[in-house]
């Protein structure tokens, strides 16, 4: 038995708002920074036991994680798993350009050609 999959394109540019959820921003931002975290963690290739160690979690948690599971996570923790791995974080407030609606939240990673996540560019 076959189902038919539907995909629809979306037009927000945030597949979370998108999809209706609430907080689509915060829900982008955490899954940008999970996504980092998590290919930081493979380039350094350790294991989800060394992670947890040096994040301060159990490896469960490394697992929903890396998982995309994110509800038990705060942007602030993620950012502090960041600074575990190494990284400097900078946050920059600048004013939206004027032909843009709405303001919006980016993470761009300076220093990551070697992860092949952002190598410098803005993700929407």
């Amino acid at each position: 038995m076959t189902e038919d999959i539907k995909v629809r394109v979306g037009t927000s540019g945030n597949v979370f708002a998108d999809l209706g959820l609430s907080n689509p921003e915060e829900r982008l931002l955490k899954a940008e920074l999970a996504s980092l975290i998590s290919s930081l963690i493979e380039q350094k290739n350790l294991t989800q036991m060394q992670a947890a160690e040096l994040l301060g979690i159990d490896q469960p948690k490394v697992s929903a994680l890396t998982r995309g599971r994110l509800s038990g996570f705060s942007t602030a923790r993620l950012l502090r798993f960041l600074n575990a791995l190494g990284n400097d974080i900078e946050i920059v407030v600048k004013p939206k350009p004027d032909n843009r609606s709405e303001a919006k939240i980016t993470v761009v990673s300076l220093d990551a050609p070697s992860l092949g996540y952002n190598q410098g560019k803005k993700r929407a």
